[in-house]
C-alpha cells in the first residue's frame, strides 16, 4: 500500500527521499509528497500523479535540508488529488500514514465542533490534527504520540516530524509495517527495507506500539510506557542489485525469469536427508502423522496457490483441506481446534486480512504455520512456525515468482504429511521431493526459453475485450491465477470457471471469436475437457489450449501451447509460467504500465 520514508542525516534530504520513494513505487500509488526542514521550520510539497510531478515541484522549489519525511499514497479515503496527498500538516506537525484510521469520522466531527478546519477528505488528517492538539498540550513529542495513538482505532504506520524539533523523525506502528534502518550518512524509517537497499541492508523491525526516534547519529526505540526497547539489528538477505531490473524492461518479466531459481532455492532450504523438513518450522513428524485437517487462508495470488495446495494435499495425504479467503474468514463459522493446522500464506507477511485470520486461528487453539517471503514480517513473528520462501525481492505488483515458491512450500507440506501418515512411502516421498528440487526448475526454465512463442500467441489475442479460462481439477485451480494475472496488468475483463460449469450459465456469454484459454494437464480429465472445448467451439469461441504433448485431439483448439512433459501432479509449475508470460505480453502489446497497474498495491496492509 502507501510508501513511507523518513530520513535524518548529513546529505541532501530531498534526494534521499526521492530515491527511497522511487524504490517504493512498486507498492502502488496515485500521489506523492515530502516535508523537509528548511531554514525557518518545515516546508511541505506534494503532487497528484507520478513521482516525476513531485520531482519537478522540488526542482522549481529547491530546499536545502538534511531531514524530512516522504510518502507515496494509494487512495483509500478521498480521491487522488493534491489536497488528499500526504504529508498532512497541522500546526507544527507533519505526518505520513499507511493504514486506515477506523474512527476518523468521530475524531473529525469532534475537532470540527471545536473549530478545526479540514483541507482533505482523508482519514489521516484527523490523526495529524489530533496529534497537533496533543503536542500543544504536552509540549513533548513522545507523550503526544502515545496520547494520540491511544485514541485511534484501526491500523497505521506513521512517520512524523515536528517543525520545532529539527533533525528528528519519529516512527510508530500498529497493524501496518514499519522499520528503522541504519544508513551510511544518516538513518531512516521506512515501510520496508526495499526502500533503502540502495543505501543500507541494516535495519530493525518495529513491533506493535513502539516508537522510533531517528536522528543523524542513531535510532532510539521506546514502548508506550516510555521504556527503552533493545532491538535486534538485522541484515537484509538481498541487496539493491537484486531489486533492480537487470536489463529487463519490467520487473514482472525479470521475476518470471527468476522463478526456476527461486523454486529450486526454496525447496533446497527445506529438505533434510532427501525429505521435506518441517521440524524447523515447528511441525514435527509426529504432529503431521496425527493431523486430521488443514485450513489455508490467504488473499489473491496466495489464495490461488492454496487451491492447488488443497488438491495436492488431499490427493497425497488423504485429509480434508479448506481454503479460505482471508478477508471473509472472520465472518463465517470457524472449524478449528487443537491439533488442527492453520496455514497462512502471504508474500509480504503484512497482509492485514491474513494476519486477522491468523489471530482467530490461534484463539481457537490451532497450530499455525506462516508461509511467507519476508523474514521479520508480522506473519513471521506471529505464527507458531514459519516456512520462509526464498524468492528474494518481488517488486512488480503482479505476483509471479512468489506464487511459484508458495506452491513449492505447499507441495513440500503435502509430501511431508503424506509420508508421516504412511500414505506415501519414504522412497516415493524422496522421489517427489527430488522432482521439486531438480526437474521442476528445469521445466520452468524450458517454458521461459519459449517466451517468443508465447508472445506470438498473445499478439493473436491482444485486442480481446473479454477472456475466459477453463480447467478441471488442478487445472481449474490454476486457471484462477491465469485469469487474475491477465486482468491485473492488461485490464482485459477475464473470468475463470470450472470447465464443467460453463454449461450452467456462463456459456451464454460465448459468441463468435470469444477467446477461451483451456488448461488441460491432467490425463484422467482429458476426455471431459475435450467435451468442454467442443461446447465453446460450437458457439464460435477462439480456443487457446495449454496442454502437454500427449493431449489427444489437440486439433480441436485454434492454437496450442505444449508445456514440457512432467508428472501430472507437478504441471501447475510449468503451466502457470506459460500463463504469466501470456498475461505479460498481452499487457506489453497493449502498452500497459505493467509493474504498477492502476488501482492496485503490492502489499495490502489495510482490510
Amino acid at each position: 500500500m502507501c510508501g513511507i520514508i523518513g530520513y535524518s542525516g548529513h546529505e541532501n534530504a530531498a534526494d534521499k527521499l526521492i530515491h527511497a520513494l522511487t524504490s517504493l513505487e512498486y507498492r502502488g500509488y496515485d500521489s506523492a509528497g515530502v516535508t523537509l526542514f528548511a531554514e525557518n521550520g518545515t516546508v511541505t510539497l506534494k503532487k497528484q500523479g507520478r513521482l516525476k510531478n513531485l520531482q519537478q515541484l522540488l526542482a522549481d522549489n529547491p530546499i536545502a535540508s538534511v531531514c524530512g519525511i516522504g510518502h507515496t499514497r494509494w487512495a483509500t479515503h478521498g480521491k487522488p488529488s493534491d489536497d488528499n496527498a500526504h504529508p498532512h500538516v497541522s500546526g507544527k506537525v507533519s505526518l505520513v500514514h499507511n493504514g486506515i484510521i477506523e474512527n476518523y469520522a468521530d475524531i473529525r466531527r469532534d475537532l470540527e465542533r471545536d473549530g478545526a478546519v479540514f483541507l482533505s477528505d482523508t482519514d489521516t488528517e484527523s490523526a495529524v490534527k489530533l496529534l497537533d492538539d496533543a503536542y500543544r498540550q504536552t509540549g513533548e513529542p513522545l507523550s503526544a504520540i502515545r496520547q494520540t495513538c491511544e485514541q485511534l482505532t484501526g491500523s497505521y504506520a506513521f512517520a512524523i516530524v515536528f517543525a520545532d524539533i529539527n533533525g528528528k523523525v519519529f516512527g510508530v506502528r500498529r497493524g501496518s509495517p514499519l522499520i528503522a534502518a541504519y544508513g551510511q550518512d544518516g538513518n531512516f524509517v521506512a515501510s520496508d527495507i526495499t526502500a533503502v537497499l540502495w543505501d543500507t541492508r541494516r535495519y530493525i523491525s518495529l513491533d506493535e506500539n513502539e516508537i522510533a526516534a531517528v536522528t543523524n547519529d542513531g535510532i532510539v526505540v521506546t514502548d508506550f510506557d516510555g521504556k527503552a526497547v533493545a532491538k535486534e539489528t538485522k541484515t537484509a538477505e538481498w541487496d539493491s542489485e537484486s531489486a533492480e531490473k537487470g536489463g529487463f524492461p519490467h520487473f514482472m518479466l525479470k521475476e518470471i525469469h527468476e522463478e526456476a531459481e527461486s523454486v529450486g532455492r526454496t525447496v533446497a532450504a527445506h529438505i533434510k536427508d532427501g525429505l521435506p523438513d518441517f521440524q524447523s518450522c515447528g511441525l514435527s513428524r509426529q504432529f503431521l502423522s496425527k493431523l486430521k485437517s488443514v485450513t489455508i487462508a490467504a488473499c489473491g495470488t496466495a489464495m490461488h496457490a492454496g487451491l492447488v495446495g488443497k488438491t495436492v494435499t488431499e490427493r497425497l495425504a488423504g485429509i480434508p483441506v479448506r481454503v479460505e479467503v482471508a478477508s471473509e474468514f472472520r465472518y463465517g463459522s470457524v472449524f478449528l481446534e487443537e491439533g488442527d493446522l492453520f496455514v497462512a500464506v502471504s508474500q509480504s507477511g503484512e497482509t492485514a486480512d491474513t494476519l486477522a485470520a491468523l489471530d482467530i486461528a490461534k484463539q481457537h487453539g490451532a497450530r499455525t504455520l506462516g508461509i511467507v517471503n519476508a523474514a521479520g514480517s508480522a506473519l513471521s513473528r506471529e505464527a507458531d512456525g514459519v516456512f520462509l520462501t526464498m524468492a528474494g525481492p518481488e517488486i512488480s505488483v503482479a505476483s509471479t515468482k512468489a506464487y511459484g515458491v508458495q506452491l513449492a512450500a505447499l507441495y513440500l507440506l503435502a509430501i511431508a504429511t503424506a509420508e508421516a501418515k504412511g500414505k506415501l512411502s519414504s522412497e516415493d516421498a524422496r522421489l517427489f521431493t527430488q522432482t521439486l528440487l531438480t526437474e521442476i526448475p528445469s521445466k520452468i526454465s524450458e517454458v521461459v526459453s519459449r517466451e517468443s512463442e508465447i508472445r506470438t500467441l498473445a499478439s493473436d489475442f491482444m485486442n480481446a475485450k473479454s477472456v475466459f479460462f477453463i480447467g478441471r481439477g488442478l487445472d481449474c485451480a490454476l486457471s484462477y491465477e491465469g485469469s487474475l494475472k491477465l486482468k491485473e496488468i492488461s485490464y482485459i475483463h477475464s473470468e475463470s470457471y470450472a470447465a464443467g460449469e460453463m454449461k450452467h450459465g456462463t456459456i451464454s456469454l460465448i459468441e463468435e471469436n470469444t477467446p477461451v484459454v483451456a488448461v488441460a494437464t491432467q490425463p484422467e480429465l482429458f476426455t471431459k475437457t475435450i467435451s468442454n472445448i467442443r461446447e465453446v467451439k460450437a458457439r464460435g469461441a477462439n480456443v487457446l489450449l495449454i496442454c502437454p504433448a500427449n493431449f489427444p485431439n489437440a486439433d480441436i483448439a485454434d492454437t496450442v501451447f505444449n508445456i514440457p512433459a512432467t508428472s501430472e501432479l507437478f504441471t501447475p509449475f510449468t503451466a502457470v509460467t506459460a500463463l504469466q508470460l501470456f498475461a505479460y505480453h498481452m499487457a506489453e502489446l497493449r502498452g500497459r504500465d505493467i509493474d504498477k497497474p492502476r488501482n492496485l498495491a503490492k502489499s495490502v496492509t489495510v482490510e
